[in-house]
């Protein structure tokens, strides 16, 4: 199956190509400056395809880069490409915790997204993971850098918040069994692991599988709120990056991030392994 992959070069992105290559489909991968071409341009790289899997979102905004333009109107423009290339088969990345009114722009924008896949009248599969780890992921690897160059660890809202952290191998695992999966078509997933864990938890493990002792200090939303909306002007508008937090990840921070895994996994045949021992596999090769 030829397979065009949106977002192929990031972190899902790359572990999903690597997955269809070894299940013997073809991956083809389209840049983000092609998607933002006229639609009759977007439909020619799909040419010949026989499914698009839509990876492409992003965590904070810069620029033009917004949640809006990349999480909907993005998806519109691949949804309308898809349909007028004749491609029937389609996968979807949403999130955990997206919903209708939800509080957070980046769960309202990746609802609106899922609308618009699921008024498509394509063959789709839409998939809301939980927070995904694994080499190179932007949250573990995120406490580990902290853990290595700082003696203190802060844990937003103390730590509370809680998780049900999911390896990417298994998130890539199922785009890819979806393709061929007739019962996955026009349903939504949640992907999640086994355990449900506190951010404080995370830290832990995160402490544990690097083997390094670092004081835990909580961060009350209030001071984090303040620390995000500078982070937003110093990245946002002064050096045109992302900031590294925002105001919008403290919402979802204030709601747990966790879900009913179930049906999942039994199609698609995932077994999950203990976290510490997932991420010490990575975080001690990289310490």
């Amino acid at each position: 199956m030829k397979v065009l992959v949106t977002g192929g070069t990031g972190f899902v992105g790359r572990e999903v190509v690597q997955r269809l290559h070894a299940s013997g489909h073809s991956p083809t991968l389209v840049k983000r400056e092609e998607m933002a071409t006229s639609m009759k341009a977007c439909a020619q790289v799909m040419r010949d395809c026989d499914a698009v899997i839509h990876l492409v979102g992003i965590i904070s905004e810069t620029g033009e880069q917004t949640f809006e333009n990349v999480h909907t109107r993005l998806t519109e423009r691949i949804v309308q490409a898809t349909k007028q290339a004749g491609v029937r088969r389609f996968v979807h990345m949403s999130a955990l915790g997206t919903r209708p009114n939800a509080v957070a722009r980046y769960h309202r924008t990746k609802w609106a997204a899922e609308e618009i896949v699921r008024a498509s009248g394509l063959d789709w599969t839409i998939f809301r993971p939980s927070i995904i780890y694994g080499p190179g992921d932007g949250f573990v690897n995120l406490f580990a850098r902290l853990a290595r160059f700082s003696p203190a660890v802060p844990l937003v809202g103390g730590g509370h918040s809680l998780f049900q952290p999911i390896a990417v191998q298994s998130v890539a695992q199922c785009f890819v069994a979806a393709l061929t999966e007739p019962r996955a078509i026009g349903k939504t997933f949640a992907l999640c692991g086994d355990e449900r864990v506190t951010l404080g938890e995370i830290v832990d493990a995160v402490l544990a599988a690097t083997g390094r002792r670092r004081w835990k200090i909580p961060l009350p939303f209030g001071l984090a709120h303040v620390q995000a909306a500078a982070a937003e002007f110093l990245f946002g508008k002064i050096l045109g990056k992302p900031p590294p937090l925002n105001r919008d990840q403290l919402l979802m921070l204030r709601e747990d991030n966790v879900g009913d895994a179930s049906v999942a996994n039994a199609l698609f045949g995932l077994k999950h392994e203990r976290f510490v021992t997932e991420i010490g596999r990575y975080l001690n090769r990289d310490a």
